[in-house]
């Protein structure tokens, strides 16, 4: 029996199934459904098994964490890090594909942007805190450009623009000479890849929760 198709079917493309989702506050319903639709073969060789989540995690490397970023994501409030961030033993799962990877590192960024955003301060200070002559050259830096604007405004070097955009060339050099010999640039690069390391990881492991709780619905309910 051959069944015809019905012309009241709604399809909507996956891209704006995904907005609606999102929109909605449940994107969570799609990680589900990847996890759920990858689930179905069962018994998978342990070969294949092992090869294909290789796969994922190489697949990482080609994501962008920070394409659908914005400058309103650090405007909100910072997400619980218990509750929230970190969770529990059970909001974590081998991503089942490339694509559920790709959509929990994007969505996963955009929700926790603040919390790793302070987590790169804490790395990125305990990278100087091990790299002392690095410290020591960063606020040699800052207390350089504060003493300039000191003189600027001491001096009163605003009205006489030339001169003082010869002090903020010499300031400029002397500032990357400093983070030069200091090996500053050394420890923001091992900051911001324990950072990105970090990011990627939790990013692509961590189960995406509903994005509104229904806190309204259970105060009203007691």
């Amino acid at each position: 029996m051959v069944f015809s198709s019905n012309p009241l079917a709604l399809s909507v493309p996956e891209p704006a199934f995904e907005s609606w989702l999102r929109d909605t506050g449940y994107l969570e319903i799609l990680d589900h459904r990847t996890s759920s639709s990858s689930a179905v073969p069962s018994a998978p060789i342990p070969v294949g098994g092992i090869f294909s989540r290789l796969l994922t995690l190489l697949s990482l490397f080609t994501l962008n964490p920070f394409a659908k970023l914005t400058a309103d994501d650090f405007a909100g409030d910072t997400p619980s890090w218990s509750r929230s961030f970190f969770g529990f033993c059970g909001s974590y799962s081998f991503p089942s594909s490339p694509s559920q990877a790709r959509l929990r590192v994007q969505e996963n960024v955009k929700r926790y942007a603040r919390n790793y955003a302070y987590l790169f301060i804490l790395f990125f200070a305990c990278t100087l805190y091990q790299m002392p002559l690095a410290l020591v050259g960063l606020i040699s830096c800052l207390a350089l450009w504060d003493f300039f604007k000191f003189c600027s405004h001491r001096w009163g070097l605003d009205q006489y623009p030339v001169t003082r955009q010869c002090f903020i060339r010499l300031a400029q050099c002397a500032t990357a000479v400093i983070l030069i010999f200091s090996n500053v640039q050394m420890a923001l690069f091992c900051a911001i890849s324990v950072s990105y390391a970090s990011v990627m990881l939790h990013a692509a492991f961590r189960k995406l929760t509903p994005a509104k709780q229904p806190s309204l619905a259970r105060g009203r309910g007691r």
